[in-house]
């Protein structure tokens, strides 16, 4: 029987002269593309491949096709859909680049809703589906350049439809953890139901794409503190639920996120390609990294020709000891400030979780931490830690360390201590999570000339409800921020070392993409929301148009 190829293409890379596309296929096959060959490897059953192009020219376009054993299986026939292709880096070219996060596996069609789901208004359109629509309309020339996705790809808590009947057909719900992602069994189904509609198979196979995990990819709240780590590893289910987590964020994302360079320098990579049993090694690894943070690192970088992009872990690398807390360990954080080192026209950072929230949110993690960490006593602590859970109150702003050194990372950058140079035209904070998108500039109080920025894009799909609206709303206001300055004065907390301010009215709420634009040494954002056409079938409308640099 012929090899079917089951997910996929996705372009993952694309630098000047490289690139790689990842599939799925249902057994064991060579798979070909652009002349280039390679065998697929077997994970618990499941085939996968990673294909490294080379010897492609800046700059230039490349139609391809995927060849399973030799015979076409993409692109699907009778689609109708444009060519999908490779588009090089042009060094010197404009690069845009699109990104956003939090996108919810619902179907298309109204209402937009999870089988479970009780709310009326749905999970409306999806701004990821649009951004694909749209292009297909267009010439490649205003295509994205490569597509960003800062965390939650997946929801192992909320899990599709599809994933929903899948796990009521091979255990009972009604036993812990419920109609919830239980193994890496169920998570490969729920990869599948986020990228297989046509429509965005497509736009992944034809647009690199480059990503990060947050909580939802393995569990709502995933690593908020010591605490929630112990209370979920007394749970029996918990140990297959977060191995399976790290074996297939491994597979669907981590591996498509490095560069043929980092490929051939991946052990990992390299002793699951050549394991007898590979599925034992890739256990063993995602168990490892679940218990010991060290010599496990998830952050990564690009270079965009003079645009480097570093993507830093802000969950699966976190210090969590109420004494020592850190969103990276050392090693981790040590590699970040390697990567903030040289002379490029523009710096970005991507984290899945905001650098800086509303200032009354800020103050208000601010004050959690020092609280959990017993400066009113260890009652309070035990109060604060209830507080820390439920409200999800462990950003940057939590880890108090943490964030004044990314401040100074960022003002050292910006001033151009780490150019041995001249500053970078700007440098951008890219994050998503918290449901809600706003760009506000950094203030460090002294003569940085260069603009730094945090531009927030979430969700893709999953709009909050009105209650949530209006604490964000209020975390914004000028008595949102007096009453969270109060409450960390009062538990001790410093000052942060920089201000920042909103550059637009409010926060916006809809699902949306956000999208960079830049050439040479300037830069600009455009935030475009959904909204829906005549035919039912959705488009972008802009929200926000800002120069940066």
């Amino acid at each position: 029987m012929a090899p079917n190829l089951i997910l996929g293409p996705l372009l993952r890379y694309a630098g000047e002269t490289e690139a790689t596309v990842w599939l799925e296929t249902d057994v064991s096959c060579e798979v070909e593309v652009l002349g280039h060959r390679a065998r697929t490897f077997e994970i618990e059953g499941h085939h996968y491949a990673l294909v490294r192009i080379t010897g492609l020219g800046p700059g230039k376009t490349y139609e391809y096709e995927v060849t399973l054993d030799g015979g076409r299986v993409w692109p699907e026939e009778g689609r109708g859909f444009p060519p999908s292709v490779i588009r090089t880096i042009e060094p010197e070219g404009e690069l845009n680049l699109s990104f956003g996060s939090c996108r919810i596996s619902v179907p298309h069609e109204p209402p937009f809703t999870l089988e479970t789901d009780a709310r009326e208004e749905g999970y409306e359109r999806d701004a990821l589906y649009a951004l694909a629509l749209r292009m297909m309309r267009e010439p490649h020339e205003s295509w994205p350049d490569a597509l960003l996705l800062l965390g939650d790809q997946i929801y192992a808590d909320e899990v599709s439809r599809g994933t929903l009947e899948f796990i009521r057909s091979r255990r009972d719900p009604e036993k812990p953890p419920g109609e919830t992602v239980a193994d890496f069994e169920e998570y490969t189904r729920l990869y599948w139901d986020a990228w297989k509609n046509p429509v965005i198979r497509w736009l992944l196979s034809t647009v690199p794409s480059t990503m990060i995990f947050d909580d939802h990819d393995v569990h709502d709240d995933w690593n908020t503190s010591q605490a929630w780590v112990e209370q979920r590893r007394a749970e029996p289910w918990w140990e297959e639920r977060i191995v399976g987590a790290f074996m297939s964020y491994w597979i669907y994302q981590h591996l498509g996120n490095l560069s043929p360079e980092d490929l051939e320098e991946d052990e990992l990579f390299e002793r699951v390609l050549g394991a007898q049993d590979p599925t034992r090694v890739l256990r063993e690894f995602a168990y490892k990294a679940d218990r010991e943070i060290a010599g496990t690192r998830w952050s990564y970088h690009r270079d965009f020709g003079r645009v480097r992009l570093i993507m830093m872990d802000s969950r699966a690398g976190r210090v969590l000891q109420e004494d020592h807390r850190s969103m990276l360990d050392e090693e981790e954080w040590a590699w970040v400030e390697e990567m903030a080192t040289g002379d490029f026209d523009h710096f970005l950072f991507g984290t899945s979780l905001p650098f800086l929230l509303a200032p009354g949110l800020h103050h208000l993690e601010a004050w959690n931490e020092a609280v959990c960490a017993g400066a009113w006593g260890r009652r309070a602590a035990r109060i604060g830690e209830g507080m820390r859970q439920l409200l999800d109150l462990e950003h940057w702003a939590a880890f108090e360390g943490s964030f004044t050194g990314l401040a100074k990372l960022l003002r050292a950058v910006a001033s151009g201590e780490r150019s041995g140079g001249d500053p970078p035209a700007s440098i951008a904070v890219l994050s998503g999570d918290v449901h809600h998108g706003y760009l506000a500039e950094m203030d460090f109080g002294d003569a940085v000339k260069c603009p730094v920025y945090q531009a927030a894009s979430s969700p893709l799909r999953n709009p909050l409800g009105l209650p949530e609206r209006l604490a964000m709303r209020f975390g914004w206001s000028r008595n949102g921020e007096r009453i969270g300055e109060v409450l960390s004065r009062l538990a001790g907390v410093k000052q942060p070392p920089l201000r920042w301010r909103l550059l637009h009215g409010e926060p916006w709420f809809d699902n949306h993409v956000s999208s960079l634009a830049i050439r040479g040494r300037e830069a600009s954002l455009k935030v475009e929301k959904t909204i829906p056409e005549d035919a039912g079938k959705p488009r972008l409308y802009p929200i926000l148009e800002r120069r940066l640099a």
